[in-house]
């Protein structure tokens, strides 16, 4: 998994200049009707940190993992990520999944194929979680504007 979590580091690293330039008025430009601000996505990227680090920690302590899901937009809401600062946000997402990536990169190989149920989901090994983690990501930034 050392090449995963290579590629988290980058993508988190080009992402992290990138957000770093941008400015509390650039997090808070609107995307249009029903649709989160640049804070909101980062704020969903930052739970999707939250909860898959417990799914990449658990999954390894069992021979299976189930667990729930959660609902994003409820957690966006609560937490409020509109009225915190941009620089803070970004701050911790890039701490969390640098975290991520230390955990990620040190994944017994006899691990990977743990199954995982996540809410409702069909089970899938936590070698595909911690993929589909980056795919995630990925897709969130395009979204902010800040991907490779």
């Amino acid at each position: 998994m050392k090449e995963l979590a290579a590629a988290l580091r980058a993508e988190v690293a080009r992402a992290a200049a990138h957000l770093g330039r941008l400015g509390e008025r650039e997090a808070m430009e609107p995307r249009g009707p029903d649709k989160w601000v640049r804070k909101e996505i980062l704020g969903h990227l930052i739970d999707s940190a939250a909860n898959n680090h417990q799914r990449f920690v658990r999954a390894q302590l069992a021979d299976r993992y189930a667990g729930p899901g959660y609902d994003q937009e409820a957690w966006v809401r609560a937490q409020r990520y509109r009225e915190r600062p941009w620089a803070e946000l970004v701050e911790l997402w890039v701490a969390l999944n640098r975290h991520l990536a230390a955990i990620v990169e040190v994944v017994p190989e006899g691990k990977l194929q743990t199954p995982c149920v996540v809410g409702g989901d069909a089970p899938h090994t936590l070698e595909w979680v911690m993929t589909d983690y980056l795919r995630h990501l990925k897709h969130h930034l395009e979204q902010i504007g800040a991907a490779a």
